[in-house]
């Protein structure tokens, strides 16, 4: 049964706390019930919702289809900057790309970077249903997202939010360091099984994760990257991952009611579920809208390709499928940054045909020149793409609905653009983009 238990604070060595986080006293630590392997029984309305929202994640699965293969190239990015927002980080699409593609950039941008291929490893390694979870896989995943950190699960007692630096303080103390192994271990038991509702069990594995929080730093981004494990493992999504994060980022306060209801005594489980299906709704709608976005803007962007080298008087005016251009411009939702050395490489041409290419597009406003402090050109970027992607983030976080009059309370700036419009992208100081109306 789940339980509190006192411990007693007595800082020694931090004369760098104020006063207040010097103190001393004694506060509570909640130990988890553990999961064992089944899921728990839940109520009426949250077993609807959990299978209303396992039907509408199968729908978008299939819509989305053999799409996925450039589409979660985006979503999950989208996933891993707005589950970064929830930690408080703040970064854009595009500067995301370009320090992916660059290897260099902002600390959060290579902090967002490490989480994208924790999430990418995830679903590839432990999403596979015959691989049996362990503790070690769970600790491998972390490592990978806070790679500064020593590996392995925390060995004294952490807490949650709070002011200053002290538990005594502190929102939410969970178990202390003692209890974690144990607690890791059934829930890598409870990961591993596949039966039952996976909307329940990915809700319920996320929310056990959170509160276990076994390590020092990056609990919330790889309990988010979990999700994925366990709606692939059941086979709820087999081609899209469904970016849930940039819902819970929308509302913080929500999510982080909803973990509190999990944890109350007794659990109030069916709050923290009927908030988690509501959550994969959206984003699971949301995730097909950017499908369908991303074909019409391909369209478009091809007949205005064509339409330009019309213009320019250049022959032939519809290319050779096999041209270096329209092969650029059939990868951008994948490869939405580009350089010579990486247009050279995925298409086997020289740079020279490579910058020609480039230069083309660019010239024809479907790509913009990126250039960094000094002036000089870095890299092309698809921004009408990347504009798509935080379009979709502001619609998670304000629940599936368009932002041009209700703006999320954080998230990337509104592109001055109609949802299913054309759009036309105008680099602004070599780095951050105008989207405008032709």
């Amino acid at each position: 049964m789940a339980r509190f238990v006192e411990r007693l604070w007595n800082p020694t060595g931090y004369g760098q706390l104020s006063r207040r986080d010097r103190a001393a006293g004694r506060y509570r630590a909640y130990i988890p019930d553990e999961l064992g392997s089944a899921l728990p029984p839940i109520g009426p309305d949250a077993q609807a919702a959990a299978e209303d929202a396992l039907t509408v994640l199968a729908r978008a699965d299939e819509r989305i289809g053999s799409r996925s293969s450039y589409l979660n190239h985006l979503l999950i990015r989208s996933e891993s900057i707005s589950s970064s927002w929830i930690e408080g980080n703040r970064i854009t699409p595009k500067r995301l790309a370009v320090a992916e593609l660059l290897h260099h950039g902002p600390r959060v941008a290579l902090d967002v970077i490490a989480n994208v291929r924790a999430t990418e490893d995830a679903i590839d390694t432990l999403a596979d249903h015959r691989h049996v979870i362990s503790v070690s896989d769970i600790e491998d995943l972390q490592h990978v997202i806070e790679p500064s950190l020593e590996r392995g699960l925390r060995t004294e007692q952490n807490w949650v939010g709070g002011a200053g630096w002290s538990p005594l303080r502190a929102e939410f103390i969970p178990p202390p360091e003692s209890e974690v192994e144990r607690l890791v271990s059934d829930l890598a038991g409870f990961l591993t099984e596949t039966s039952g509702n996976a909307v329940v069990r990915a809700a319920i594995a996320h929310a056990q994760f959170e509160t276990i929080h076994p390590f020092i730093d990056g609990n919330g981004r790889t309990g988010r990257a979990l999700i994925h494990t366990v709606l692939r493992r059941a086979d709820a999504v087999r081609h899209a991952l469904i970016p849930i994060s940039t819902v819970f980022a929308g509302d913080t306060d929500s999510y982080i009611a909803g973990l509190s209801a999990f944890r109350a005594e007794p659990p109030r489980l069916d709050e923290w579920v009927l908030g988690f299906a509501r959550a994969t709704e959206i984003a699971a709608t949301n995730a097909v809208h950017l499908a369908d976005d991303i074909a019409s803007l391909d369209a478009q962007i091809n007949a205005d390709f064509i339409a330009y080298r019309r213009a320019q008087g250049l022959a032939p005016a519809v290319p050779r499928r096999d041209s270096v251009a329209l092969r650029i411009l059939e990868h951008l939702a994948a490869e939405p940054v580009l350089t010579l050395d990486s247009v050279a490489e995925r298409h086997g041409v020289s740079t020279t045909a490579a910058h020609r290419a480039l230069t083309l597009l660019a010239d024809a406003d479907i790509l913009s020149r990126t250039k960094d402090q000094r002036g000089r050109l870095v890299c092309w970027t698809a921004d009408r793409h990347l504009a798509l992607v935080a379009l979709t983030e502001r619609s998670n976080r304000v629940g599936g609905a368009d932002t041009a009059a209700r703006a999320p309370r954080s998230g990337p700036p509104l592109p001055e653009v109609d949802r299913l419009g054309p759009l036309r992208a105008e680099p602004i100081d070599g780095d951050e983009t105008a989207i405008r109306r032709q």
